[in-house]
């Protein structure tokens, strides 16, 4: 998995890609010490084409971390990984844009 973040004032976008599953979910969760003072995050994950239960904790911890500033989205999700959150309800939880 490999992650890179962009940020320019209070707005983020971090690009994921590569599988996240259980070992490297740990290093996207610990990416969210880089929302200090982030007020809009943008989690591309186009380059996602498998999410375990482990990597759906870490992004559920993301979009609680942003909720209460100015939320996050969820950009470019594959048909993978679309069906995976349908399935699990994560769908309802998340704004996902194209």
């Amino acid at each position: 998995m490999d992650i890179n973040i962009d940020k320019a004032g209070n707005k983020m976008t971090m690009v994921v890609s590569g599988a996240v599953d259980t070992i490297t979910s740990r290093e996207l969760d610990a990416k969210k010490e880089e929302l200090d003072g982030v007020d809009e995050l943008i989690l591309d994950i186009s380059g996602v084409d498998y999410i375990s239960s482990a990597g759906l904790r870490a992004l559920l911890t993301f979009e609680q971390i942003m909720e209460d500033k100015g939320g996050m989205k969820l950009k470019g999700v594959c048909s993978n990984v679309m069906d995976i959150f349908e399935i699990t309800g994560f769908t309802e939880m998340f704004t996902i844009i194209d």
